[in-house]
């Protein structure tokens, strides 16, 4: 039960620096490396909450009723948060490559392409 908490603990430590690293950027490609951070706080939380102590892999062909596996549905959101984190992730860095061919810069407060 100690591993659970001293997991939550490291996902909240990694959620909040990663939100402070957004808050305070002042570089576009530093914001993207802070939503990593992020993200990477829901793989700890995730691996937490599936976690069995002596758990079996979830492949149910000759095991007995009895046995703990762990939870195969938190295998299957991991992967597909790893699949959503890497694409949101190359689709930012994509628009900051425009960004920085359109106005030469990557500091947020002087991007301005709304102009009327």
């Amino acid at each position: 039960m100690i591993y659970f908490y001293a997991a939550m603990a490291v996902a909240a430590w990694l959620f909040l620096v990663g939100v402070y690293g957004i808050v305070t950027s002042r570089n576009l490609i530093h914001l993207c490396l802070c939503l990593v951070v992020v993200q990477a706080s829901t793989y700890v939380l995730l691996t937490a909450v599936g976690y069995r102590p002596g758990g079996i892999a979830p492949i149910f062909a000759d095991v007995k009723q009895t046995d703990k596996a762990v939870d195969p549905v938190i295998q299957a959101l991991m992967l597909t948060d790893i699949v959503v984190e890497a694409t949101v992730v190359a689709l930012l860095l994509a628009l900051t490559v425009q960004i920085k061919k359109k106005t030469g810069t990557l500091n947020p407060d002087k991007v301005n392409l709304m102009r009327g």
